[in-house]
């Protein structure tokens, strides 16, 4: 991974800037909508894991802990099906991530659809959406591009 890649924001920043103030937009909607920071930042680490996104499941998890999202919840995010730390709102959400994040498998089916539906409003299904849609377009940007995640200290000879 030490290959250097076009990183499309700095050779096109004017498309990249579109795209922050578009998450920009898609945060103010998730808020106005009922959708707290703590299940959209889930929902953002999930995306992102799921797409293999470092740099960006490193961004959302310092949100998430921000938000007040424990490190315990945090480690169940990728195993949230077998847990029984997230709410229904919250499984709900994961499930829709999930969708959205491999949609060329089967888009968003029928059975998502209407179990996501049974526990959202339509603006917070919309909020999530968007969300979804956001996260993944900067998980394609920043896979693309092999952006770096160095570690945070140094890491001890084993």
């Amino acid at each position: 991974m030490s290959e250097t890649r076009v990183h499309l924001s700095k050779t096109e920043p004017t498309a990249y800037q579109a795209l922050d103030a578009f998450s920009r937009t898609v945060g103010e909607i998730c808020a106005a909508n009922g959708i707290d920071e703590r299940l959209k930042e889930l929902v953002m680490i999930h995306c992102s894991q799921l797409n293999g996104c470092a740099f960006c499941a490193r961004i959302h998890v310092d949100r998430a802990l921000a938000a007040g999202v424990d490190t315990d919840t945090l480690t169940q995010v990728p195993t949230w099906r077998e847990s029984g730390v997230f709410s229904e709102r919250e499984r709900a959400a994961l499930e829709l991530a999930e969708a959205f994040t491999f949609i060329a498998d089967e888009g968003v089916s029928d059975e998502v659809y209407d179990r996501v539906g049974s526990v959202f409003t339509e603006k917070e299904y919309a909020a999530l959406s968007w969300a979804c849609v956001s996260i993944n377009a900067f998980n394609r940007i920043v896979i693309a591009g092999r952006y770096p995640v160095p570690p945070r200290t140094p890491q001890a000879q084993a």
